[in-house]
């Protein structure tokens, strides 16, 4: 879900140092989340004889330093701010492209979205050669398309002028009780009250997934084809879900990797958190019973143990460094996105437990980075700048423009209720109140309705314990689509799969698919993969 506590591009970006030493613990928490997505393809393989590339009307050159890789071009797009005033004010899409350069086998181009929302997207072309290895054939088939979509980054960017102490991250805070929920309310409607009152507030009601589909669109038409396919990991499941069902017959092949579901980020999705958390968490406690030098248990079941004493004692106390019940929560939940971030996530529960100071290279660590730091200081855009709080303010003007989420202060404090009992690890975090119930702009238009019309031309896949967008919500997404879709199931943990966790059976499905368009007769499990 870049929301997802990522910010999907493996790709370190330049950016001011964030102190992670304060004894405000927000700032880690933001760094941690800066994330939490024709014919049927069965025919739709390529000629033996493919045309050269078409004519392209974007003009590119060097890509912003920050983004640079060898071989990939930048360019920009103006595109309508509102579709329903096609003449009216433009603002700026940024684009790269990776391309093929191998004509001959050349067959289209592969559009691609990080998450988040709010996910930069420049980097991500390069960042699938060189880090995730993307098979050299894709690459040859396919110019690969990166976008940083509306509102975001080097596009037209939006602000809410937030520092990070303000609202250092998207995924609703752990409630102990009806007071919290209300308190929260209180700082979430301060927050949505500066959006409504920023210096971009007059792009606010158009930056949505429909509208980013939209963009998309105004791009393949810019680079001259007739058909784009995509591969969208974590929300960007639902950017591509959203455009193949308004373009259908425009859409070619559509991988679509750890999926929010067909309703994208609206309430149902964040209470889904704590499902996530509940699904995720025997992989974590495994992990910790085989390491007993921790300290936090020898079972399973007595790890889990030490997670409710923890919290509950932090709850009444928090540590000298700034731990509370909730923040230890929130820590945990964005740890559990990677394996390679679960020794340290043991060494914080470690230092919480033994009333030691939690080192701060426990508290983000890992191969994959969770995000990137948001910088401190001013968040009002200048002249060709990015705003500092850009990544959280474009992930809330989707997350709240898409769809019309409770305003009632009472409502969440129900769902809070109910969630602490269904889910009692993290559920009553997802069904905290957020921004949206005090957003100042109705959403444009209705939620784009995902169903089963249109070619078979989408394939998902999906872990079985990830806790950002858990196994139910890519299954309902299957469901909408019917026979347009198939899912490939893997038996591992953590967020986001296709080439990241080695497991070949999964790889080797979704690459064919991109490869030829094949997909599987039927839905597959594939095992865990190989140690």
């Amino acid at each position: 879900m870049t929301f997802t506590p990522v910010t999907d591009v493996e790709r370190p970006r330049a950016r001011r140092a964030v102190d992670l030493r304060r004894p405000g613990l927000v700032v880690l928490i933001g760094v941690m989340l800066a994330t939490l997505a024709p014919v049927s393809l069965s025919s739709a393989t390529a000629s033996s004889q493919p045309p050269p590339a078409p004519s392209s009307s974007v003009s590119w050159g060097e890509c912003p330093t920050e983004v640079a890789a060898p071989g990939l071009e930048c360019g920009t797009l103006d595109v309508p701010l509102d579709y329903s005033d096609p003449d009216g004010r433009t603002i700026e899409v940024a684009i790269s492209r990776l391309a093929s350069t191998n004509l001959d086998a050349r067959r289209g181009v592969l559009l691609t979205n990080t998450g988040g929302p709010g996910g930069e997207g420049l980097a991500y072309p390069a960042g699938l050669r060189d880090f995730l290895k993307l098979p050299q054939d894709l690459l040859d088939q396919y110019d690969v398309i990166g976008m940083d979509p509306r509102g975001v980054g080097h596009s037209t960017p939006v602000t809410c002028d937030l520092s990070p102490l303000e609202h250092p991250t998207n995924i609703p805070m752990y409630a102990r009780n009806a007071a919290d929920v209300r308190d929260e309310a209180t700082r979430v409607a301060a927050v949505a009250q500066k959006c409504g009152e920023s210096p971009t507030a007059s792009l606010l009601p158009h930056i949505t997934t429909a509208n980013t589909a939209r963009d998309m669109d105004r791009v393949r038409e810019a680079l001259g084809e007739s058909k784009i396919s995509y591969f969208g990991i974590s929300y960007g499941t639902y950017l591509g879900s959203v455009y193949t069902t308004l373009f259908p017959e425009r859409s070619d092949r559509f991988l679509l990797d750890s999926a929010t579901g067909p309703g994208g980020w609206d309430a149902s999705f964040s209470r889904l958190f704590g499902e996530g958390v509940q699904d995720r968490f025997p992989d974590f406690a495994k992990f910790v019973a085989a390491h007993p030098e921790y300290g936090l248990g020898r079972t399973p079941a007595q790890v889990q143990a030490k997670y409710f004493e923890l919290a509950a004692r932090l709850d009444k106390t928090p540590s000298p460094d700034g731990y509370t019940g909730a923040a230890f929560r929130f820590v945990t939940f964005a740890a559990f996105y990677y394996d390679s971030s679960l020794p340290g996530l043991a060494e914080t529960w470690q230092a919480l437990d033994t009333g030691e100071p939690v080192p701060v290279a426990a508290a983000v660590s890992g191969e994959e980075s969770l995000a990137t730091a948001p910088d401190a200081g001013p968040a009002a855009p200048s002249a060709g700048a990015i705003p500092a709080d850009n990544y959280i303010a474009s992930q809330l003007h989707v997350i709240c423009n898409d769809s019309d989420w409770p305003e009632s202060v009472w409502s969440y404090r129900l769902n809070v209720t109910i969630d602490r009992f269904r889910y009692p690890m993290f559920g009553a975090a997802g069904a905290n109140i957020t921004p949206c119930a005090f957003w100042p702009s109705e959403p444009t238009e209705p939620p784009v309705k995902i169903t089963d019309e249109g070619p078979a031309n989408v394939l998902i896949v999906q872990n079985l314990r990830d806790p950002a967008t858990p196994l139910s919500g890519a299954l309902e997404l299957r469901r909408a689509f019917g026979d347009r879709a198939r899912i490939v199931t893997a038996d591992e943990g953590g967020h986001l799969t296709y080439l990241r966790l080695g497991n070949t059976c999964l790889d080797d499905i979704a690459t064919e698919f991109l490869r030829t368009g094949e997909r599987p007769e039927q839905d597959v499990a594939c095992g865990d993969s190989p140690d």
